[in-house]
């Protein structure tokens, strides 16, 4: 999610910086005399941005209302969930447990991490591994990074992290099930030279 929101946070403000400075532009050229286009909406300096006839033109109108409320309401409903994304956590900070007794545990998330990501980094033929969790705290979903030995079998690592390091993160945690994303990576390495 954090890719796709730091997109979105890319894109809102580009499109609003373009906004703003065709806008300011346009406003500055028309205040300071310069000529503008004939479409343009102002063009003089004593020109106002609505005149009273166009404060008026659709007030009559029964569409009119409706639609500015809903295009207002559309507007508010996307900045309240850009705010919302910016807000969340990327990453669980703990993980809610079922101990059987009713009341259930909370486990830490980088404790559970830091678990995920030593005993993935000790399969044969791993360099180093990373883990991440997200998701909710009843439902995590694990996203591991493998960094690969040029030696490594892609298949075999990644069942063995499945079958264990996965496996035993799941269990100890007692879900039922853990989703995980794996992405394995090879190490950068000079060439071997072959005599």
């Amino acid at each position: 999610m954090s890719g796709m929101r730091s997109t979105v946070n890319r894109v809102l403000l580009a499109l609003a910086g373009l906004v703003l400075i065709v806008v300011g532009g346009g406003a500055l050229a028309v205040g300071l005399g310069a000529s503008v286009p004939t479409w343009w909406p102002w063009d003089g300096k004593n020109d106002v941005l609505l005149s009273a006839s166009d404060r008026g033109r659709w007030r009559d109108e029964g569409w009119w209302w409706p639609t500015v409320i809903a295009v207002l309401a559309v507007l508010v409903v996307l900045a309240l969930w850009w705010l919302l994304a910016q807000l969340r956590r990327g990453r669980l900070s703990d993980v809610l447990v079922d101990s059987g007794d009713g009341e259930g545990a909370r486990v830490r998330g980088k404790a559970l991490e830091g678990v995920l990501a030593d005993e993935a980094g000790q399969v044969d033929g791993v360099a180093r591994a990373q883990a991440a969790l997200t998701g909710r705290r009843t439902a995590p979903q694990a996203r591991v990074r493998l960094l690969m030995e040029p030696h490594a079998a892609p298949e075999q690592a990644l069942n063995a992290v499945a079958d264990g390091a996965l496996a035993h993160a799941r269990e100890s945690a007692g879900l039922d099930e853990l989703p995980a994303e794996v992405r394995l990576r090879a190490v950068k390495h000079r060439a071997e030279r072959v005599s």
